[in-house]
């Protein structure tokens, strides 16, 4: 093993772990999550599983539309799908429930801001993306499309499900789908993932590909949050009494 390998490799899992621990902030906060992890919920409430199960089995299920869109994964690709979900469990075994909105609001900016810094960590490993960053980019090689109409494409109708199913889709969510983008750009420069103004090839287009924050993920999600609210019947109940990650 290199050198630089043997570096790498434990700068992709520590980066693995501090993002698990970041979605489980975000979780914990109950004021809504990104697309995958109200999909996620959603699937928890049908299927009865943990979220960290489902988050493996749904990247593993992303994993396997790689196959037609002929993308190869990497080193980084399959811990991901391996670690990410017990790494989230490990998080909200260890998080308590926040009992108040202000905690809440300190847990979800603490679980976004980690959550950018987690990303600079494993993506500048360049052991590979994850199963959900390679599928936009084999959207986008295969098929075409530019990566934020495939991207808001896919968390639309991810996002969309999930809030059928039951996932916490909130105040949140929007934020998350706002911020996101320019907090990752900060962080991936960081740790020296810079993006090429014209990358040749779309396998090799640095930051940019990863983060590319579509305005109709944000309008969707601001959407289902106004339909929400106007279908819940008035209570004093908080958003942690009403959605409990933890629970089966």
């Amino acid at each position: 093993m290199s050198r630089s390998l043997a570096f790498r490799i434990p700068q992709l899992v520590v980066g693995l772990a501090l993002y698990g621990l970041a979605e489980a902030l975000i979780i914990r906060a109950a004021i809504g999550v990104d697309p995958w992890t109200v999909f996620a919920q959603g699937m928890s409430h049908a299927t009865g599983l943990g979220i960290g199960v489902l988050t493996n089995v749904i990247g593993l299920g992303v994993l396997a539309l790689w196959i037609p869109l002929r993308q190869r994964p990497g080193l980084g690709t399959v811990l991901n799908v391996l670690l990410l979900g017990p790494f989230i469990e490990l998080g909200l075994w260890l998080l308590p429930v926040p009992g108040a909105v202000w905690q809440q609001a300190l847990l979800f900016a603490g679980g976004l801001l980690l959550l950018a810094v987690a990303s600079g960590v494993y993506i500048g490993a360049r052991l590979g993306p994850g199963p959900r960053d390679g599928l936009m980019t084999g959207i986008h090689t295969r098929l075409g499309w530019p990566i934020w109409l495939g991207r808001g494409l896919v968390e639309g109708t991810v996002l969309a499900v999930g809030w059928l199913l039951g996932g916490n889709v909130g105040v949140g969510t929007v934020l998350f789908a706002v911020l996101i983008g320019p907090l990752c750009g900060v962080t991936l420069r960081l740790f020296g993932v810079t993006a090429r103004r014209r990358p040749a090839h779309p396998e090799r287009g640095g930051a940019g590909r990863y983060f590319a924050v579509p305005a109709f993920a944000a309008a969707l999600a601001a959407r289902l949050v106004s339909r929400t609210r106007a279908s819940e019947p008035a209570s004093t109940m908080s958003a942690t009494e009403r959605w409990d990650p933890s629970s089966p």
